[in-house]
């Protein structure tokens, strides 16, 4: 038997149309500037998340990613003020989640867990 995979990262891969557009975007959302540009056409995040934005036209459109945040209340104002709508939270066993969509229909949803959640 092989031992298991060591995972140091792991990155959602965001695909957009109009790169500019989706990384002024995603700036609003994380609420800061990319950790870097390792190659035309992508950028990341890697400090508290690991979220990679490219340009793919073709699959543009098709991506989901589900980002875990300490409190909802807290993200949808600082959302709102740089001009980003969230939808309707919605409760459920696992905490409170709302949904949007980038430029390109990307579906984000933003999750607040439960009180006591640790992982």
């Amino acid at each position: 038997m092989t031992s298991p995979m060591t995972i140091q990262g792991l990155y959602a891969c965001m695909a957009v149309s109009d790169f500019d557009a989706g990384v002024d975007f995603y700036i609003r959302l994380m609420g800061r500037e990319p950790d870097d540009r390792p190659m035309p056409n992508m950028v990341q995040w890697r400090k508290g998340a690991g979220l990679q934005i490219w340009h793919d036209p073709e699959h543009a459109g098709h991506s989901r990613v589900t980002i875990v945040v300490p409190v909802m209340a807290t993200e949808r104002a600082r959302l709102g003020a740089a001009g980003v709508t969230l939808g309707p939270d919605f409760a459920g066993d696992w905490g409170i989640v709302a949904q949007i969509a980038d430029p390109d229909g990307n579906q984000i949803t933003l999750a607040e867990p439960p009180k006591g959640f640790s992982g």
